[in-house]
């Protein structure tokens, strides 16, 4: 190959990523969720797609790969050309991933750019009626009395659910017996029932039963409480100062994508999310819509989820799969 050539291909190569992002987004885009469709992933997804859809002025391709905790559709975008026009909605379970799983094909802190957190969503800490313990220092009492007896359900080992009553447990020095479901659904119908008297739950699947009396609440997992339930108090404010565990949901590029793709992804997210209608769509649905994360806010979080949720699983001796 002559040199004339070598140089026009430097130069090519050079200019490319400010062509890219000049033109950006002459084509549809796609949005990658990395679970099945009609779940809260992708719900939260198709709520913020179309005004991000309508600021790009192209139209957003949802398409759902489900798989692995998500890791599927994660090493997808990963492996994606960095050209802005493949996206991921990356969420909580991708940070304690890293822990629980021996071998990633990817690096969450290392092979995405990060765009924006979108939406926060809180759990609760629910139980039984049937459950002596109505307050949460009276729970931490009666684990305290009876250590490695209480049973806790989830919907899966690894699970926010799983990892945020883990923590709860860390921070209190005390031990339960974890009872792992296949889905959330049957553990919350197994603890309606009192088979099992705990369990961590999302605030809109709690919010329902809660208020038909069917289980209890000890407060919500957030460092803040839920606009949707104002008057539910923080396990934080309730005798656990500093405990926080929610689940998140943000939108990732592949490594390498230019930054003023990544800005204009961004100033997208923020107009969507602070649209009211989609405001309230969250709110609604017992989630909060984050419109104020920086591209740099949002990779500070997931660096510090991946150090917190690795102690976590440490902490607790759980083995990675």
């Amino acid at each position: 190959m002559g040199l004339r050539k070598i140089g026009w291909i430097v130069c090519w190569v050079a200019v490319m990523p400010g062509a890219i992002a000049a033109g950006y987004p002459d084509r549809p885009v796609r949005w990658v969720v990395p679970s099945t469709a009609g779940g809260g992933t992708d719900a939260a997804t198709r709520i913020i797609a179309p005004k991000l859809a309508d600021y790009l002025g192209q139209q957003i391709v949802i398409e759902n790969r489900p798989g692995a905790s998500g890791n599927i559709g994660a090493e997808y975008v990963a492996r994606a050309a960095p050209d802005g026009y493949t996206l991921l909605t990356c969420i909580a379970s991708h940070a304690s991933n890293a822990a629980l799983k021996k071998k990633i094909p990817f690096d969450l802190a290392r092979d995405f750019a990060p765009v924006s957190l979108m939406v926060t969503v809180p759990e609760m800490i629910i139980a039984h009626p049937s459950l002596p313990a109505k307050t949460v220092k009276e729970l931490i009492a009666l684990a305290k009395a009876h250590p490695g007896e209480l049973q806790y359900a989830t919907g899966g080992v690894g699970s926010i659910q799983h990892m945020a009553m883990e923590l709860f447990l860390i921070m209190t020095n005390q031990k339960m017996l974890h009872v792992p479901y296949k889905a959330t659904h049957p553990a919350l119908i197994d603890v309606m029932a009192g088979h099992v008297p705990l369990m961590v739950i999302a605030s809109l699947s709690a919010l329902p039963q809660i208020r038909a009396g069917r289980v209890r609440t000890y407060g919500v997992t957030s460092a803040k409480r839920m606009s949707s339930a104002p008057d539910i108090p923080t396990i934080a404010e309730l005798g656990v100062p500093g405990y926080e565990a929610v689940q998140w949901f943000g939108q990732l590029a592949p490594a390498g994508t230019p930054r003023e793709v990544v800005t204009k992804l961004h100033a997208g997210l923020v107009r969507a999310l602070q649209d009211p209608a989609v405001k309230k769509r969250f709110v609604d649905d017992g989630a909060e819509a984050t419109a104020s994360s920086s591209p740099e806010e949002f990779g500070a979080l997931i660096r510090a989820e991946l150090v917190k949720w690795a102690k976590v699983v440490k902490d607790a001796g759980i083995t990675p799969e």
